[in-house]
């Protein structure tokens, strides 16, 4: 824990995918082994000076790394992680590129066993349709939603990248009925903000899950609370998710 009490800061849980490299090569098949090369390199790309775009470039590592066992060191890490509350440094930058030469390294350990044909992943790393365990439809799917061509409707044009947007295999994208008034309207203003804040561009099954599911600091579903509390009241419960309060 760092000295806020708010989980491992980003550098050392770097550091701690470097020391389980081995682990990591043999844990992931070849397909989630090959999307963490990705998110490193994005990150080692990243620039040093800019907080945000290092932020989000190590939000990726972070989905990348959920296919790990969760008794696995790194995954322990990673769910403990809160990476808005101590910004990302340069150093993370660094870490990246140390990462990717180690794992580029013709003594990297072999694939692990491969479970066979997977659906394309999504935006965020977990494939289309699928909950993020893969053992099947995310119950998510099940959520009234908006198909993309709704979406774009209510949007007058293409929906923002704030809007959470579910891929759906059989029905394609899909866009949580919750973030528009009802009848009609744009989206939500507060719903966009808060999106922001949890990243929905990249994870946008753990956006979903924020929103739809029970939140102890409200006392309930923060999508239930949409135009009963105050927007500022949503915006807190998400900024104390994200900074670990």
């Amino acid at each position: 824990m760092n000295e806020e009490g708010r989980g491992p800061s980003a550098e050392p849980l770097l550091a701690l995918i470097g020391e389980h490299l081995e682990s990591i090569r043999t844990a992931l098949d070849d397909e989630e082994h090959a999307l963490l090369l990705t998110r490193l390199t994005a990150l080692a790309e990243a620039p040093p000076d800019d907080t945000m775009a290092v932020r989000r470039a190590l939000q990726g590592v972070r989905l990348a790394l959920r296919p790990l066992p969760f008794g696995h060191p790194v995954r322990v890490a990673v769910d403990g992680v809160r990476l808005t509350a101590a910004p990302p440094g340069p150093a993370a930058v660094t870490e990246a590129l140390a990462l990717i030469s180690l794992m580029a390294s013709p003594d990297a350990a072999p694939a692990g066993p491969s479970p066979g044909p997977e659906p394309a992943p999504g935006p965020a790393g977990t494939p289309a349709g699928r909950a993020a365990d893969g053992r099947g439809p995310d119950p998510l799917l099940r959520e009234p939603a908006l198909s993309a061509d709704e979406a774009a409707a209510r949007c007058g044009g293409a929906p923002p990248p704030e809007l959470i947007r579910l891929p759906d295999p059989a029905n394609g994208d899909r866009y949580p009925q919750f973030q528009f008034p009802s009848g009609c309207g744009t989206p939500h203003a507060v719903v966009l903000e808060v999106n922001r804040l949890l990243l929905a561009d990249i994870d946008p099954l753990g956006a979903a899950s924020w929103w739809l599911g029970t939140n102890t600091w409200l006392g309930g579903s923060p999508a239930s609370f949409l135009g009963l509390l105050p927007d500022h009241e949503l915006v807190g419960a998400a900024t104390a998710l994200v900074e670990g309060e």
